[in-house]
């Protein structure tokens, strides 16, 4: 049996959390004090996925540059494809909170969008 240790990131108390396996199936989570911790960790052992977030260049706008971040959680494999599609990545201003930076980045379905103003 294989056990893995996590912290847990689904609420403030960041609760220690162990999770046991076997053969690639969840037998048991134990130390969580409220279920978003047993939901976050199932998650995090059988598919683990991250938003990203980062900057892109800006033209025609005060600003230079512009906070971008993916809409939804991206599996974690396909975190460095999903920041090499964002360089040399330039936008024309102006820019709009929510507005679709890149569709569908690196093929998740996912897509980056503008966190601020520019």
């Amino acid at each position: 049996m294989e056990k893995r240790a996590l912290i847990c990131i689904g609420c403030p108390m960041g609760c220690p959390l162990t999770v046991e396996l076997e053969e690639g199936e969840i037998l048991k989570v134990t130390g969580h004090t409220c279920k978003r911790g047993e939901v976050y960790a199932k998650k995090e052992v059988l598919s683990p996925s991250r938003i990203v977030t980062s900057t892109v260049w800006v033209e025609d706008s005060k600003a230079k540059m512009v906070s971008v971040k993916t809409k939804e959680d991206i599996p974690k494999d396909k975190i460095f494809q999903c920041i090499r599609a964002l360089k040399g990545i330039t936008v024309k201003g102006p820019v709009h909170i929510g507005d679709v930076i890149v569709p569908d980045v690196a093929g998740t379905g996912v897509d980056i969008i503008a966190t601020k103003e520019a």
